[in-house]
């Protein structure tokens, strides 16, 4: 037996586990590259607005550091320019989940001693998830690249554009490889590998907007643009992020050799003998294990919210033909392209707040899989208590999270108009209507925990289809009533349009509902043990 033994088995075992997830996400990268090509053709059918579009969206720092420059005046380039580093970071997230759920979360769970003590080799876990990673970045970038190709776009940029993606999954499934080596928890070894994201994100914003331009170079997420599909396609790039997920999975290879299965090479933190007074009781609990994680997001929402802020003012120069202005114009609303435009940005911020939410009661399933929640549960803790602490950050977080962006944005846009107080208050109250809707969300999620605590992972299928009828629903002219089906649907588009209390009522209502229907639930149901 060598150290790959069984790795044949492992991938077939991981393929069956991810045979739902890995499709679905597959099938939502490809529409919605394919989509974004085929809105593009309607919006800028032109050579001239293609080239006026590139101008004015290489002409605004903030929107080049947000998606990267369009490097050439074709409806390719212009197409994709929100997706090539967007879409390729969104792919890195993907696959860092999957090289940590299948290597990393397996050994926390005590699944791969199990198996280690049979025909299985030492590294055979760690290259099947690297196996099954680069099979699902390979597949999703050509089906991506095949989508775009069918919407009219030359076959050679598509490729071109699918195999970036697929290069990025490949770089950070490789990142993900090695923190799952250094950190005793999943979840730990998951953050390290988003840390080294964000930060290939950021040395690519920054070399894009104000250079050097090679800090753009220096980041794998920076490679996916220098491929620049339609505008040249630069294929020897393509042999770049191969290279390195091969010295990354050596490295991850030589560290796995020098540690304990289930132990990382990282030290773990000795606690405090006793807890303090605040961190007692379920909701301490709760904070302690959420805390740094809402600190992460709320990071993300201060920044988001500046750049938002600072975009609003240029909309007008970058939306400067009538197929955009009709575009912008369905999306947000019939008040002024800035207004419009905001209110377009602060509906996609409550479906991530959603998805925080979901994130919550996500984590306490893990918990409770992971048979932590049991033992809690057999000390005087209530269990309703115990889920009303993660409800409650469910709840009040998304709160923390919108205020934060309607005063960064509204300071950032305020700024430039010379009221800033104004614009915070007006910008402030426009993130928080979104509220309403991400209850809906956290209460699907939270309902779904209480009486069936495996089937959680629908709410992500809840808010992906909602997300879908949103952006293209309109587009796609379905009916008034499948748009219904979405609690965003019903949420105003603020800045500018009129506020019905109705619906926030009833969508604050039916959040209620199924808060109280998730603790009648978890109270009855049996807990994994």
């Amino acid at each position: 037996m060598n150290s790959l033994t069984g790795t044949g088995a492992l991938v077939r075992l991981a393929l069956r586990r991810d045979r739902v997830r890995l499709p679905v996400w597959a099938a939502v990268f490809t529409f919605v590259a394919a989509s974004a090509a085929a809105a593009t053709a309607a919006v800028y059918p032109a050579a001239g607005d293609q080239r006026a579009a590139t101008d004015s969206i290489n002409s605004v720092p903030a929107l080049v550091a947000l998606y990267g420059p369009v490097h050439a005046p074709t409806l390719g380039a212009t197409a994709v320019f929100k997706l090539t580093a967007f879409g390729a970071a969104l792919i890195s997230l993907l696959m860092i989940f999957t090289v940590v759920r299948h290597t990393r979360a397996e050994e926390e769970a005590g699944r791969r001693e199990l198996l280690g003590s049979a025909v299985v080799g030492r590294f055979a876990g760690l290259a099947a998830g690297v196996v099954v990673t680069s099979v699902s970045s390979l597949v999703i970038g050509l089906f991506s690249g095949m989508g775009l190709a069918a919407a009219g776009l030359p076959v050679a940029g598509s490729l071109a554009f699918g195999l970036g993606w697929a290069g990025a999954g490949l770089v950070f499934g490789g990142v993900a490889a090695v923190t799952a080596q250094l950190t005793k928890s999943a979840r730990a070894a998951s953050g390290l590998a988003v840390v080294a994201l964000l930060a290939a994100y950021f040395l690519r914003a920054v070399g894009d907007s104000a250079g050097p331009k090679w800090l753009t170079w220096a980041s794998p997420i920076g490679w996916t643009e220098q491929v620049r599909p339609y505008a040249g396609d630069v294929w020897w790039v393509l042999v770049v992020p191969p290279l390195a997920a091969a010295a990354l999975l050596a490295v991850a290879v030589a560290l796995a050799r020098v540690r304990d299965i289930d132990a990382g090479l990282l030290p773990d933190r000795a606690g405090p003998a006793h807890a303090e007074g605040s961190l007692r009781g379920a909701w301490g609990l709760v904070w302690r294990l959420n805390r740094a994680n809402l600190a992460a997001w709320l990071a993300g929402y201060v920044l988001i919210g500046l750049v938002l802020g600072g975009l609003a003012g240029n909309v007008g120069k970058m939306l400067d033909s009538d197929g955009a202005r009709a575009l912008i114009t369905a999306l947000g609303g019939e008040q002024a392209l800035e207004n419009a435009f905001l209110a377009a940005e602060f509906a996609m911020a409550g479906v991530i707040t959603a998805a925080y939410a979901i994130t919550v009661l996500v984590h306490l399933r893990s918990e409770e899989r992971a048979l932590r929640v049991e033992p809690l549960l057999a000390t005087a803790l209530d269990r309703r208590h115990l889920l009303a602490g993660y409800l409650l950050l469910a709840t009040a977080a998304p709160v923390l999270l919108l205020t934060s962006l309607g005063v960064m944005a509204g300071l950032a846009y305020g700024i430039r108009l010379g009221s800033p107080g104004t614009e915070i208050t007006r910008l402030v109250g426009a993130a928080l209507a979104q509220l309403p809707a991400v209850w809906v969300l956290a209460g699907i999620a939270a309902a779904l925990f209480g009486f069936v605590a495996r089937a959680v992972a629908v709410a992500w299928i809840a808010l992906t289809t909602f997300l879908l009828l949103g952006e293209f629903g309109t587009l796609l002219k379905l009916d008034q009533w499948v748009l219904d089906l979405s609690p965003f649907t019903h949420s105003p588009k603020l800045p500018g349009a009129a506020v019905q209390a109705a619906p926030l009522l009833w969508l604050t209502a039916l959040g209620a509902v199924l808060v109280a229907a998730a603790v009648a639930g978890f109270r009855r149901r049996d807990v994994a043990g």
